[in-house]
């Protein structure tokens, strides 16, 4: 079955939260299911090697993880308005994968979770979607035709899917920010299978 990769990185358990909804939209498209991975985070200084599998939580991704998906999903924690370090890291070291094309024409999505509404939500969003562009992904959004767009309160944009966590860094999402995750979640994989038909 066709799957699409939801690549994330969190800490505090929102992205982690968005990941799994942007998942459940992804298996609500008949014949694709989603991939859930994670990148692992970085340090200053190498102490130790880490474990090959975390100790909770989604993989870490694999280069062929990359390779058979028909589509992305990529999340990370807003840091400055900007993606956090572990989420850069990976994506710099994706050399190969540009030189080959391997995510040329591929759909891909992007989410993230701030502690406050004005948080850079939107800048992260962006700027996740800058690399994807340089691979060649189909980059694709939230329209308005999702009436949740227009309403929410909380996070959820036309750039992607959102949550905000507040001072507490409370990971539960409103219901606005999972049907819109969801909502994600079935474009991607929609967009995804429509163009499986047509290669």
């Amino acid at each position: 079955m066709p799957e699409i990769l939801v690549l994330y990185y969190s800490r505090g358990g929102s992205v982690a939260r968005l990941a799994r909804q942007i998942a459940r939209g992804i298996g609500e498209v008949d014949g694709m299911s989603a991939r859930l991975r994670t990148v692992p985070p970085v340090v200053a200084a190498t102490q130790q090697a880490l474990p090959p599998v975390p100790e909770e939580g989604a993989p870490y991704v694999q280069a062929r993880d990359l390779d058979e998906c028909v589509g992305l999903v990529l999340g990370s924690p807003t840091r400055f308005g900007n993606m956090a370090a572990p989420v850069k890291h990976f994506i710099d070291g994706l050399g190969a994968q540009w030189a080959s094309g391997t995510l040329v024409d591929k759909p891909a999505a992007v989410f993230t979770s701030t502690a406050t509404m004005h948080g850079g939500q939107e800048s992260t969003l962006l700027s996740m979607q800058l690399p994807l562009l340089h691979h060649g992904c189909l980059i694709v959004g939230i329209p308005f035709t999702e009436p949740l767009l227009s309403t929410t309160r909380s996070g959820g944009s036309p750039y992607g899917a959102s949550h905000v966590a507040g001072g507490d860094d409370d990971p539960q999402l409103s219901d606005d920010e999972a049907a819109l995750a969801r909502a994600l979640g079935r474009r991607v994989a929609a967009t995804a299978r429509r163009l499986e038909t047509v290669r």
